[in-house]
């Protein structure tokens, strides 16, 4: 690896847009570097300066995108809103985030899994980043019935979720992902969730 940890630049972005494009018309095995950087209007050069590899300019484009998604879920969050409130905002802005960008989910869903071990390695990097933060929010201090978290726990709830996404993104239905609000806010429900005694 070159210097894809540390470059943020212009150019980073408009290869990741260009990978983005180029596999979702042609399909990750079928693409090529010539047919990232066309996308991204950049010389071959300039991608051997950020990346060795198609790959890991996917698995790049893939961490990037997660982290974009991770933010939006951070910023979701209001401890002033009571618990329920707080996990419908955030979900729906995490499923919106998605849904505004079809192109690019399909090629993280779908295409980062044709890297074979390398790409479930950067999946359950992802997955784990989610799963933290999942586990903070749901085990801060609160007056309601809510029972802690296992690590174990907020993994299954993040895979349930994407598996959801997943689905949809098989269908061509991710502008009707505002739908999976509900199914998802039961299932973190139902990992947190202590009824109140007679209840």
């Amino acid at each position: 690896m070159r210097r894809t940890e540390t470059a943020t630049g212009e150019y980073v972005g408009r290869l990741h847009e260009g990978m983005a494009r180029a596999v979702a018309v042609k399909g990750y095995g079928a693409t090529t570097i010539a047919d990232i950087v066309r996308e991204a209007g950049v010389s071959r050069r300039t991608f051997y300066e950020y990346f060795d590899t198609k790959a890991e300019c996917l698995i790049s484009l893939y961490e990037a995108a997660s982290r974009k998604a991770l933010g939006v879920l951070r910023d979701a969050i209001d401890p002033v809103r009571d618990w329920d409130a707080q996990l419908e905002r955030a979900l729906s802005a995490y499923l919106g985030a998605m849904s505004a960008n079809p192109v690019l989910m399909r090629t993280l869903f779908i295409e980062i899994l044709g890297l074979g071990p390398e790409g479930l390695a950067a999946r359950r990097r992802v997955y784990q980043q989610i799963a933290d933060f999942i586990l903070v929010v749901a085990n801060s201090p609160s007056e309601d019935h809510r029972r802690s978290l296992s690590a174990q726990m907020a993994t299954a709830v993040v895979g349930g979720i994407n598996e959801l996404v997943l689905t949809y993104i098989e269908r061509n239905q991710l502008e009707a992902l505002h739908e999976l609000v509900g199914p998802a806010s039961e299932l973190v429900r139902a990992a947190t969730w202590i009824p109140a005694r007679g209840a």
